[in-house]
């Protein structure tokens, strides 16, 4: 199994938050040992190996991880569900993940 990490660069040349946030929370965990790769997606080449594979894979947001199991591969691009599904993980709070849901879905809103 191999574990891809897609962080983003923004138009402008700084970090993305979330993408910022995720990292911490992989070295915090120590989960970023299991990630095999870090691909960077900038948003200002379309050529940066991480937009590449966002264009191939139809993924639009950032960050996102790719797993590739037996030539089969699968996205996620919400952290909570990634760590749950692929490393086993209970990280963070409720709100956390509630948090990370919201944001990854505009069309979303508190109630």
């Amino acid at each position: 199994m191999k574990i891809t990490f897609v962080k983003k660069i923004l138009a402008d040349g700084s970090p993305c938050r979330k993408c910022g946030d995720v990292q911490q929370r992989l070295e915090d965990t120590g989960q970023i040992d299991r990630i095999d790769e870090v691909l960077i997606a900038d948003e200002r080449d379309p050529t940066s190996p991480g937009m590449v594979l966002a264009a191939d894979l139809g993924v639009s947001r950032a960050p996102f991880f790719v797993v590739e199991d037996g030539g089969e591969r699968k996205v996620w691009t919400v952290y909570f569900k990634f760590a749950k599904e692929v490393l086993g993980g209970k990280e963070g709070k409720a709100s956390d993940a509630a948090r990370d849901i919201l944001d990854d879905n505009p069309d979303l809103d508190y109630i």
